[in-house]
């Protein structure tokens, strides 16, 4: 049998060259790179095309080193000395393909080519057969740009595509560098960015021009088409034979003549005006006054009076003349009627008043006239920046690189109970709880905003409390939680979290690297939980020994208080619209409470009550959380009697400064 080096030994010796037709650039390197990869085939080498030198083992490495250069020189052989000055530079066929690769596979300008050849395709002088292999060759190589997807969302990307190709296509010749520089762009802008584009680009709507005619003159744009004829009428516009399009006839198509002189003539300068439209409130009366344009032809003026076209530049007697196609200005009458200078340049022509040299006008030049505009700022004698926003540059990308601005509000909320469930883990507390706690970690349900608190000594508790939250959540509702939203803590994506996340098809959606902001409601929420509990602490002159129970009591009170993100409804309401808001009336926290003794055997002289601390609401029981100092000891009673004017703690006694209450935990460098 024969090896796989003798086998390319025999190849090279029959076959040296790859192609006849040698790689010229974009517009043959797809029958190229076909040709290519069929010879790379035959000998079975097409790995030298998609494998790098470094990932063949070492022991193979000699031979195959040997073999890709013999390949990357018959490489060489196929593509045309002009080219290859750019490409002899990789001397590997790995290197070679995907640079040839990389410069001649513009996907959108191969779109445009072949878009723009099915447009403009007929069969002409072609034979029929000549003109079905043309159309089965446009097909296949559509296919190869635009190729069938079963994907919905690539469907609309390539129809997007479609379409905007098609709007490049169809642009007019003036607009031919904005369509070069999107064709030429490094990344495939989308239909609506290119929309944006092109409206924000300003240009004139093309005039008719007559070749017998070698005037142009400062023309004024005004809101009235009573400078044009009166024998066109709306639905009336002329068409031209050659290109298909309205607005001009065979004889002044710019596509078959060319464009005319873009050389701007004034008008000859004269006793009487050229013709103008009057405003409404102009003289109607028969004047036999005679207008004569550049040309040397007549019209007779049917009214004059006054136009005020742009409010700067006031108008008076200006004649009427319907049969003169444009409204022109005089270029001695206005500069001697309103005492102002006039500078041309090539692209704008400039109004300025000569006692204060102020602008009152400009104008733009447009197919061989200027045309005066009725915004007078002088800013738009230059290129407008927004139009340079969306310029490709490197540079500016590396020196002035910003993070994107974050939405404030999304509309977005979730349409089921637990549909999405945010959470977050808070702490360390510099200081534990009266039972060990430093840390809780908060489940808010995104349909409701409803909030669970749990309390932990340290993170690794996280994954257990889920559980138990989860089968909660699924006994009590009948509903399991189908997305989970956190930051990108560890004792998130801990094996038996994720493992556990898998099994019951809870998707974990994660926020990006030092994005908090993508986590932002149940960051927003920690951070009010936290201000509530730091609130009722310092009101009451609590120590922070107890930030737990201020924490728990919190949430209690914020779930069952209005929200505005709901539109004032309360979130405990939306989850359990069947049960009481409060099944005991809420007590002030922190202040001064006694608690009913239900020890048996007591002295009958012994005191009936206890004096405690009231911490909060037991969440599996129908009674109040209270703490005694003597006993150190929490009780749970319904038993209870409030002082609620009088604080447990004086400000002389365990208060402690506002600055140590409920201090900023401490974030670990892990």
């Amino acid at each position: 049998m024969a090896t796989k080096t003798s086998i390319f030994s025999s190849v090279i010796s029959r076959s040296p060259m790859i192609t006849s037709e040698k790689l010229v650039g974009s517009e043959n390197y797809l029958s190229w790179s076909a040709s290519v990869e069929l010879w790379f085939m035959g000998p079975r080498y097409e790995d030298h095309l998609v494998t790098q030198e470094a990932d063949i083992p070492e022991v193979d490495r000699v031979q195959w080193r040997k073999i890709d250069a013999q390949l990357c020189s018959v490489l060489w052989q196929s593509v045309d000395p002009k080219i290859l000055l750019h490409l002899r530079a990789y001397k590997t066929c790995f290197k070679f393909w995907t640079q040839a690769k990389g410069l001649y596979t513009n996907d959108i300008q191969r779109l445009y080519k072949v878009a723009s050849a099915i447009v403009h395709i007929s069969q002409q002088d072609l034979d029929l057969s000549t003109y079905i292999g043309q159309i089965a060759s446009l097909k296949e190589e559509f296919l190869t740009v635009m190729p069938l997807t079963p994907d919905v969302g690539a469907q609309q990307t390539q129809l997007d595509k479609f379409f905007m190709v098609l709007t490049l296509i169809g642009l007019c010749p003036d607009l031919e560098p904005v369509r070069d520089q999107i064709l030429g762009s490094s990344s495939v802008p989308s239909l609506d960015d290119v929309f944006v584009r092109l409206l924000r680009i300003s240009f004139t709507q093309t005039l008719p021009f007559d070749s017998t005619s070698d005037s142009s003159v400062l023309v004024s744009q005004t809101n009235s088409r009573g400078g044009r004829s009166g024998t066109r009428g709306r639905g009336q516009r002329p068409h031209c034979t050659y290109c298909n399009k309205l607005g001009h006839t065979h004889d002044r198509c710019y596509q078959l003549h060319g464009r005319p002189p873009r050389t701007a003539y004034v008008a000859q300068s004269s006793d009487s005006p050229l013709p103008q439209p009057p405003s409404s409130s102009a003289s109607q009366a028969s004047v036999a006054s005679v207008a004569q344009p550049t040309n040397g032809s007549q019209t007779v003026a049917n009214g004059i009076g006054l136009a005020l076209s742009l409010p700067s530049l006031p108008l008076t007697s200006v004649l009427y003349t319907p049969e003169c196609p444009f409204n022109l200005i005089s270029i001695s009458k206005i500069t001697r009627t309103l005492n102002c200078s006039i500078t041309f340049s090539d692209k704008f022509v400039t109004l300025q008043d000569r006692s204060t040299w102020k602008t009152i006008g400009i104008g733009r030049e447009s197919q061989g006239l200027y045309h005066l505009t009725s915004d007078s700022s002088p800013a738009k004698m230059v290129p407008r920046f927004s139009t340079l926003s969306s310029l490709p540059c490197e540079s500016c990308q590396l020196g002035k690189h910003t993070r994107i601005s974050f939405p404030k509000h999304l509309n977005n909320r979730a349409k089921s109970p637990f549909e999405l469930v945010h959470t977050d883990v808070w702490g360390p507390c510099r200081t534990a709880s009266t039972l060990g706690f430093q840390y809780f970690v908060t489940f808010i349900d995104d349909y409701s905003q409803c909030t669970w608190l749990f309390l932990m000594k340290n993170r690794a508790e996280l994954f257990s409390i889920f559980q138990k939250f989860y089968v909660e959540i699924q006994t009590q509702f009948n509903i399991s939680i189908r997305v989970l939203r956190s930051d990108n803590a560890r004792e998130y994506f801990s094996a038996p979290f994720t493992s556990f996340m898998s099994h019951h098809g809870i998707l974990h959606q994660s926020s990006c690297a030092h994005t908090p902001q993508q986590n932002g409601v149940a960051k927003r929420k920690n951070r009010h939980m936290v201000e509530t509990a730091r609130t009722i602490l310092l009101h009451s002159n609590v120590p922070f020994r107890f930030w737990g129970d201020a924490v728990l009591t919190a949430c209690y009170l914020i779930n069952r208080m209005p929200s505005s993100v709901l539109h004032d409804q309360i979130p405990h309401s939306l989850l359990f619209p069947n049960q009481p808001l409060y099944f005991l009336p809420p007590r002030v926290f922190g202040c001064t409470c006694f608690v009913h003794i239900l020890t048996p055997g007591q002295d009958k002289l012994s005191a009936k009550a206890m004096k405690c601390l009231f911490l909060g609401y037991s969440r599996l029981q129908k009674g109040y959380r209270c703490y005694s100092l003597e006993t150190h000891r929490y009780f749970i009673s319904v038993d209870v009697t409030f002082f609620e004017d009088s604080p447990f703690f004086s400000t002389t006694s365990e208060s402690l400064p506002v600055s140590e209450v409920l201090p900023i935990p401490i974030v670990s460098p892990t």
